[in-house]
């Protein structure tokens, strides 16, 4: 029986006999953990910390600035890969052909002389060590300069460089050694110039620890911008600082970040990225393979997108700019508004200050019919290019001027009497002639003693009775805002909570949902609305330094010779628009050219017309380049041998022999043709021209949004 078991009645092998326990073992204590029981590791900054050190060279407009490395301005003559192997292998060949004729004699001992005339006699005995490795020097140094010469002649560099280890690398080697505390804008340098040390070591410290996001710099840094300009002291931003870290001087909402980010963005240089420029040759050589970004120095000069349904007009250009300003509201930079469909995907509700949602219960805040003015003569200016707009002559000298007196005749009375403007079915009754508002109008006038506004009304009710009057047009159009839908909104007895576009001194998000499902004709009045609101508000303000951007989604029927004008005022106001249309068509045909021309960037997206493209085509105008002609030519021969020749050469290649002759000529052609614009333009791209408030520009650009 083995020692180390027994044997059961059944004659199966049971375990192992027990051996009696050696000495007791003292338990050892696990080690202490670094932190609480449930909670998280301390955050780390390192990630933000290289952020913020990425190199941010200045480069051309619309080139992604973060970690970009610049390109030269025209493309280096590259050899093909087969010429240049051949060409190498040949320069091998010819070194080695001459470095067999000098050994071997061939070509004489010339080449020995140099060795003969500096070693001494004595060294040139037979066996001597020291000139065996003279000799072998020399051999190794004349080879070496043969080596050098073919090499050169060969390129052998240009090899190593596109096929050698350099070009194995994915990028440039990063330097890790943190910068000098002069340099490094982690340190913040200039508040510590300035005498703020202590809230740099507090800012720095944050930074390190985790603590301070993308967002925290760009507001802090905002802040900073204004003690330097003067609106703010020195001992107030030390002392906020101090108090709170990386959190001081917060958005009005609270918010340090949105609650998702969907793109790429910078907000050191105010960027967003919207794709990648693609390696065309039609693209500059400086453009190619380089990330494509938009900022506010580009967006201050509007940016017009045309594209059909599905082209990525919303996904890839309205979201991803309205996500940045968005951003650089909260860091206190901008003041944006986006005007949209309900549910488009403009962004979560929790990414915006106010969401007005036209026509629907549950909207919390309300939009300001008159703007927030005062003045009757602006709210009816306002108001009449919302209202009958898109009726005026679309020739730009037109305007809206009739209208604009029929409102006023109205509003400044009713204002008069009742402290207020007029409600939507007031407003509705009163251009409608109906004889009792008017009536309590003039009785109102009449006790106030206001003679100058009774005139005002006497006039209106005599330009009721002539044909060519527009106050029923304006009454038809106040009649599509005066539905069941939108019985609670654009309210004027206070008792809501409006907004109005005035508030574009501060920055504030906002989000405006159109009803376009079933009010499509109250839709685009309203979007006329705001875009006429906001062209007034923005280019009064006293303090420009935020800028104030409007995102339209869809700016179908809004396009008017008023709004013209309007967006050509805003780039002197540091504000811009942003437009989407799905076709030029929604253009009326004499303001296609002033909008492409009030526009500094304009965006063509794939699956365009031609008759759109033809507009693109005209504003981008032309450019010289080079063409070559290549014309073959037949040879013909004369001797014998040659048609010999000729003949064997024919029959091995198919084809007679031909002299080929290359004409190079100078010609003007179009950047972008319409045909390209309409067929050439693959899925997820788009052509995209671009120019800055300081007018540098960047040709139409073909980009792809979809990396």
């Amino acid at each position: 029986m083995d020692s180390e078991g027994t044997q059961d009645a059944r004659g199966t092998q049971a375990g192992p006999v027990p051996r009696p326990a050696g000495p007791p073992q003292v338990p050892v204590a696990p080690p202490r953990p670094a932190h609480a029981p449930g909670m998280p590791p301390p955050p780390d900054g390192s990630a933000f910390l290289a952020w913020l050190r990425t190199a941010r060279p200045e480069t051309l407009p619309g080139i992604w600035r973060f970690g970009h490395r610049p390109r030269p301005e025209e493309e280096p003559e590259r050899v093909p890969g087969r010429q240049l192997f051949s060409g190498a292998l040949i320069a091998f060949l010819v070194g080695w052909l001459i470095w067999s004729l000098l050994w071997n004699g061939y070509l004489g001992g010339w080449w020995l002389l140099p060795l003969y005339a500096m070693i001494p006699d004595s060294w040139a005995e037979p066996h001597s060590f020291a000139s065996v490795v003279v000799v072998y020097a020399y051999y190794v140094l004349v080879a070496g300069i043969i080596m050098v010469g073919v090499g050169r002649l060969g390129r052998w560099g240009e090899i190593w460089r596109r096929y050698g280890p350099p070009a194995w690398r994915r990028g440039p080697a990063r330097d890790e050694r943190p910068p000098a505390p002069e340099e490094d804008p982690a340190a913040w340098p200039a508040l510590r110039a300035a005498g703020a040390a202590d809230a740099a070591d507090r800012l720095a410290s944050d930074a390190r620890a985790g603590l301070m996001r993308d967002v925290d710099h760009a507001r802090i840094a905002r802040a900073w911008q204004g003690v330097r300009t003067g609106r703010h002291s020195l001992a107030t931003f030390t002392g906020a600082v101090l108090k709170d870290g990386a959190a001081a001087c917060p958005h009005p909402s609270g918010a340090r970040d949105l609650p998702v980010r969907q793109a790429r963005h910078d907000l050191l240089t105010g960027q967003v990225r919207l794709g990648t420029t693609a390696d065309d040759p039609r693209n500059p050589y400086a453009y190619r393979g380089t990330g494509l970004a938009l900022g506010t120095e580009l967006l201050g000069t509007s940016l017009l997108a045309v594209g059909p349904a599905g082209s990525g007009k919303t996904g890839g250009v309205v979201r991803p700019v309205a996500e940045s300003l968005c951003l650089q509201a909260l860091a206190g930079r901008a003041a944006v508004v986006v005007v949209g469909a309900a549910g488009a995907g403009l962004g979560p509700s929790d990414a915006y200050d106010v969401v007005v949602r036209i026509g629907s219960p549950d909207s919390v805040y309300d939009l300001d019919l008159y703007g927030g003015t005062t003045d009757p003569d602006e709210a009816a200016a306002v108001l009449a290019e919302a209202l009958v707009g898109d009726l005026a002559d679309p020739h730009p000298g037109s305007d809206s001027r009739r209208s604009t007196t029929v409102l006023a005749q109205l509003l400044g009375p009713f204002r008069a009497v009742h402290g207020r403007f007029p409600s939507v079915p007031e407003l509705r009754q009163l251009l409608d002639g109906a004889p009792a508002p008017l009536a309590a109008l003039r009785q109102g006038l009449e006790a106030a003693g206001q003679e100058s506004l009774l005139r005002e009304l006497d006039a209106r009710e005599r330009q009721m009775g002539h044909p060519g009057d527009v106050g029923g047009i304006l009454a038809d159009r106040v009649a599509l805002l005066d539905r069941p839908a939108f019985a609670g909104f654009f309210d004027t007895s206070g008792q809501s909570r409006p907004f109005t576009l005035k508030a574009l001194d501060h920055p504030v998000r906002v989000r405006v949902d159109l009803p376009e499902r079933g009010h499509a004709d109250a839709s685009r009045m309203l979007a006329r609305l705001v875009l006429a609101q906001f062209t007034a508000s923005v280019t009064v303000r006293e303090d420009r330094s935020l800028f104030a951007c409007l995102v339209l989604d869809d700016a179908t029927g809004v396009i008017t010779p008023e709004s013209v004008r309007g967006i050509q005022r805003l780039r002197s106001a540091n504000a811009g628009v942003l437009l989407t249309l799905r076709t030029l068509d929604d253009v009326p045909r004499p303001l296609r050219g002033p909008l492409l021309g009030a526009t500094g960037c304009r965006m063509a997206l794939s699956g365009m017309t031609p008759w759109d493209g033809q507009d693109f085509a005209e504003v981008w105008g032309k450019e010289w380049t080079e063409a070559r002609d290549v014309t073959d030519r037949q040879i013909i021969a004369e001797s014998p041998a040659g048609k010999a020749v000729h003949a064997l050469r024919r029959a091995i290649t198919g084809k007679a022999p031909t002299a080929r002759a290359v004409t190079v000529r100078q010609v003007e052609r179009e950047r972008w043709s319409a045909s390209e614009l309409a067929h050439a333009v693959p899925a997820g791209h788009a052509v995209l021209s671009l120019t800055n408030v300081k007018g540098e520009h960047a040709p139409p650009l073909l980009v792809d949004l979809r990396e």
